[in-house]
């Protein structure tokens, strides 16, 4: 139990660290606080250990061995067990206090998700709360890396522990002035010739708005790529493009958003939550989401 603690525990989370970042030796060492000489020390000395290659140079940054690799992975729910039942001992009881760090979908940034969190900071002074919003694959990393306690995440991924909470629609967003813009509903195949603005591939709302096209009969046209969600509403605005688009409380007044037929295009919304998610000040903003969403 010594050599663990004081030896393996931290090579092996090093070695965790170091999958989750892609092999980064740099932002797996930021991630942990610590210099990279330390990252570097840990690694070889639990190459030393196990007798065993886990690293392959590549250029700037390294790569995991396939040992290596199912290493980190298996070592993973364990040190995040370990490090949530410390937490838990040092932290006894006390609900009251704390940190936990939260993550939300950048679409969830405007309406209901925002007031909850108003209102439980109002409940719980004592806590606070580290917030990240992102989209939902790095959302989930992060639960995996146990970098967040807790998330809503859309979509919901079978490899967290998680409820569904709801679902979210996901509707068409034209300029004001476009010819479009009278209508209540309409089908997403009368948009075939609109020119589109959508976030990357790596988004999952990108990923479903092709599919989705697909299945309509057509390819959409991408003609304006970007991350920012806000700043996609302002371009249709500006009549760069239309896009699918949750619904956004606050809006912006040149632009317009139709509900699409048949009401099938929406995303299941998850409370998704990590090992870490084991202190009290974790478990009681769990509970109140799970009451309130």
């Amino acid at each position: 139990m010594d050599r663990w603690m004081a030896e393996l525990a931290p090579q092996l989370r090093a070695l965790d660290a170091l999958a989750v970042h892609d092999g980064h030796m740099t932002r797996a060492a930021h991630s942990l606080g610590i210099p990279q000489s330390s990252m570097s020390r840990r690694i070889h000395g639990l190459e030393k250990t196990l007798g065993l290659t886990l690293l392959i140079r590549d250029g700037r940054t390294v790569r995991l061995t396939p040992a290596a690799a199912r290493l980190a992975e298996r070592a993973r729910d364990p040190l995040h067990a370990l490090e949530a039942a410390v937490d838990v001992v040092a932290e006894e009881a006390d609900a009251q206090h704390g940190i936990v760090r939260f993550g939300f979908p950048l679409t969830m940034g405007s309406g209901r998700l925002p007031t909850l969190i108003a209102e439980f900071h109002r409940r719980a002074p004592g806590i606070r709360l580290q917030i990240k919003q992102a989209h939902g694959s790095q959302l989930t990393a992060d639960l995996k890396a146990g970098d967040l306690d807790v998330a809503v995440v859309i979509p919901a991924s079978d490899t967290l522990r998680h409820s569904v909470i709801g679902t979210q629609p996901v509707l068409a967003v034209v300029p004001a002035t476009h010819r479009l813009a009278g209508r209540k509903r309409l089908r997403l195949n009368e948009l075939r010739d609109e020119p589109f603005i959508a976030n990357p591939m790596s988004y999952n709302l990108r990923q479903l708005t092709e599919t989705w096209c697909r299945t309509a009969g057509f390819t959409p046209s991408i003609a304006v790529e970007i991350t920012e969600f806000a700043t996609v509403r302002e371009l249709i605005g500006r009549g760069l493009g239309i896009a699918l688009l949750p619904h956004d409380e606050r809006g912006t007044p040149d632009t317009v958003e139709i509900a699409l037929t048949p009401n099938t295009y929406r995303r299941e919304i998850a409370l998704a939550w990590s090992p870490t998610a084991a202190t009290p000040a974790s478990r009681r903003l769990l509970r109140y989401l799970r009451e309130q969403l």
